[in-house]
């Protein structure tokens, strides 16, 4: 089977496509023939070791995990002894976790990981990018930032595809929500169902006094010091990217003037608690609650190229690979979303 691998840290050009064996599943396995997975910032800062933390994870010279990406669209073609919750010709979507290796065309994982069936008539291709966003996103505007109807929301980073999936849960949970981008996206926040929005490149989201309850820094652009004047008293900046400032304030109470920031870990959660948040979000999914963002479809033969696409920083929603066996369907880009009538 193909993979994308890199066996040293670097720019996008380290990646290269390899054949490897196709894995086997043993009991309680599930083996997967994937049609898509994404690429994402923190793809891109552990293909490059940057920032130097990723390395303690990583491997502290070379990567000890030489196949990145962590969601995984596609469909069940072989199952272990004593497998029970899917079968052969099952499509499913989920996340590889810890492990990554999902940019691959085959994946084999345990029957108990963070992996569900697609929802009859939820398109698959789609799919490959929307756990990452979601299993990052959810955690933060349900758990820590506690989002409750009547709360002020701001998301940084709003057309990111972690900031677009927070956009729509902030707003289901009840929330009044400010989202922050380039000035581009504004119509494609509206349809997400933003009711405020701030274009980045003419307004400091951080000029505002004592504004929000959630301050939701999808990107790590901005910092605890400088929204916390944004912040009501009592409000909480939250933060995806790990900063020794951030590191600092949570070491010595993560409070600080009566206000409070965190940097949560999404992705070293459980298993059984992000399995539990998938099913959550295929109920989402079935009512409509939530959509797929994605911006751009690349096959895997140009995965150098999504990295490089990615790197830019201009993306809106979820930039998909597709693996050879996916025919990629019609479906509507971020930017064709945002002329959309």
């Amino acid at each position: 089977m193909k993979v994308a691998a890199q066996n040293r840290y670097g720019g996008p050009e380290v990646i290269e496509i390899v054949e490897r064996a196709k894995p086997v599943p043993g009991p309680g396995e599930v083996l997967v023939e994937v049609h898509a997975s994404t690429v994402t910032l923190a793809d891109c800062a552990f293909r490059k070791a940057d920032p130097f933390i990723v390395r303690l994870f990583g491997g502290l010279f070379r990567p000890k995990l030489d196949v990145l990406g962590d969601d995984i669209a596609g469909v069940v073609v072989a199952v272990g002894p004593g497998v029970t919750r899917f079968a052969v010709g099952d499509r499913v979507h989920g996340c590889t976790g810890a492990s990554l290796g999902a940019m691959a065309e085959y994946v084999c994982l345990k029957e108990t990981a963070p992996l569900v069936k697609v929802p009859d008539g939820v398109a698959l291709i789609p799919l490959g990018g929307l756990s990452y966003a979601y299993l990052t996103a959810m955690p933060f505007i349900r758990d820590e930032g506690q989002v409750k109807p009547g709360d002020h929301v701001l998301i940084n980073g709003a057309a990111s595809s972690v900031g677009a999936m927070a956009v729509q849960l902030a707003k289901h949970f009840g929330a009044e929500v400010t989202a922050v981008a380039s000035g581009r996206h504004r119509a494609l926040m509206e349809k997400l169902g933003a009711d405020h929005f701030i274009d980045r490149q003419a307004n400091d989201f951080t000029d505002a006094r004592e504004a929000y309850d959630v301050v939701f820094d999808a990107v790590g652009k901005s910092s605890f010091a400088a929204s916390a004047p944004a912040l009501k008293p009592g409000g909480i900046y939250l933060t995806t990217v790990p900063s020794w400032g951030i590191f600092g304030l949570m070491l010595t109470g993560g409070k600080r003037g009566g206000k409070r920031g965190k940097l949560a870990t999404t992705g070293l959660r459980g298993e059984a608690d992000k399995l539990k948040d998938l099913h959550i979000l295929n109920t989402l999914l079935e009512q409509g609650v939530v959509r797929a963002v994605t911006d751009r479809i690349f096959p895997l033969n140009q995965i150098v190229e999504a990295h490089r696409y990615v790197e830019r920083e201009t993306k809106a929603g979820d930039v998909v690979v597709t693996m050879p066996v996916a025919q990629a369907p019609l479906m509507l880009s971020a930017r064709e979303w945002e002329t959309e009538s």
